[in-house]
């Protein structure tokens, strides 16, 4: 018997309706969309990440370079002014386009990287990281991502774009002390100059064009956004997320050093097979919440794992074999996260304020990072490394809770 679909006569050459399998897998464009989409985002935070391990060391060689206040207002500026321009940077987006607004960011992210490499002072790099933040450009790429791809396959471009946080960071442990060893610390932003460009070009030339919402976006108000309590529980989470990440990078190097022995130097040997390792395992995961349709419990299980792990992590911390097995594990839930919260994101905002909706959503992820960072280290200046994990374990216990009221998504 011909297959009949409602706008196709019985025809031998009309083809039949997709299969549900086949509705499951990446069309070209989407494959195309997202994997450009991804490797513009790894470059990206490849550029940001590669300052963090080794400039606390590094900046001595600046005017100011022993004030460890400047040196960390210099690591954070970019955090808080990118969560200052996520949502306008997103709602602009909405309006004008994605493709034009990335391009814009990057261009300030390229100025900024080129005023951190004439400056002798870390107030001249304080300035120039302000400028980079300015070009926040998260917003624009996630909810480039959510137009290029149906909702059925989402969470798997979202892991793409998502899971290029782990491993950027991971290379960039590998790459930083060796940059600063060949062309020093003014070679190392111009290389991350160098990266923006290339974002720039990938915006400009690699990425498909992918149509917006027809809609206009003054058809539905911004209420709808920034009322929506599903929206407002993922962005909670996200915050919980990155601030349990930076702190917990407070004091983890220093605890493998002391445990394992190994120089700074020498920390990649073991964040790059963790990251990757816990990559790979998330992988199923990300299928089996897709295939199966059980965002929320995806969503609840990476918390749990989360919380459990963080307060484990005391015991855990006396051992190196058990400090890499927690961290595989929390890597898994870390990268897990990464890719169901953005896709959730754009599941429940409405149509035409996808951007603004992923701004607020990047702009609490920052907020996060600056928040984990410094309280992090106020708590680890104050009294152990224990505590700072006991910390990521109740934000993520109380994450775990305000998840569980929030609505499940089909």
């Amino acid at each position: 018997m011909v297959s009949v679909t409602p706008n196709c006569q019985p025809n031998p050459n009309c083809p039949p309706p997709p299969s549900k399998k086949e509705k499951l897998k990446l069309t070209s464009q989407e494959r195309r969309a997202s994997s450009s989409l991804a490797l513009l985002f790894a470059v990206r935070m490849l550029g940001l990440f590669l300052l963090t391990p080794v400039f606390a060391d590094a900046a001595k060689t600046l005017i100011d370079g022993n004030n460890a206040a400047l040196v960390g207002l210099a690591i954070g500026a970019y955090g808080l002014t990118q969560a200052i321009m996520q949502i306008p940077f997103g709602m602009i987006s909405d309006k004008f386009g994605r493709r034009p607004v990335i391009i814009a960011g990057m261009a300030l992210f390229i100025i900024g990287g080129i005023v951190c490499a004439l400056s002798d002072s870390v107030t001249g790099v304080i300035i120039g990281r302000s400028i980079q933040g300015f070009g926040a450009v998260s917003a624009a790429i996630t909810a480039w991502v959510a137009d290029a791809t149906r909702p059925e396959v989402r969470t798997r471009a979202m892991a793409m774009v998502g899971g290029s946080i782990g491993i950027s960071f991971a290379v960039s442990l590998v790459l930083s002390p060796l940059l600063i060893d060949i062309v020093g610390l003014s070679g190392l932003f111009w290389t991350i100059s160098i990266l923006g460009f290339i974002c720039l070009l990938l915006a400009t030339f690699m990425v498909p064009v992918v149509p917006m919402h027809d809609q206009a976006i003054s058809d539905v108000p911004v209420s709808e956004v920034l009322k929506n309590d599903s929206l407002l529980r993922l962005n909670f989470g996200v915050f919980c997320l990155h601030f349990i990440l930076m702190s917990l990078f407070v004091v983890l190097p220093s605890l493998i050093v002391n445990v394992a022995g190994y120089e700074t130097g020498q920390l990649w040997i073991v964040y790059l097979p963790v990251i990757l390792v816990s990559f790979v395992l998330m992988v199923p995961g990300v299928f089996y919440v897709e295939t199966r349709k059980v965002h929320r419990i995806g969503l609840d299980t990476s918390v749990a794992v989360l919380a459990v792990v963080m307060a484990l992590l005391p015991l855990a911390s006396q051992y190196f074999a058990a400090i890499v097995l927690a961290l595989i594990v929390f890597f898994w839930a870390f990268n897990m996260l990464e890719a169901l919260q953005p896709s959730m994101v754009s599941r429940v905002s409405p149509p035409q304020h996808k951007g603004l909706a992923m701004g607020l959503y990047n702009m609490c992820q920052a907020f996060g990072v600056a928040a984990g960072g410094a309280l992090g280290g106020l708590v680890a200046h104050y009294g152990e490394p224990a505590y700072v994990f006991l910390l990521g374990a109740a934000l993520a216990a109380l994450w775990f809770f305000i998840s569980r009221g929030m609505k499940a998504l089909t």
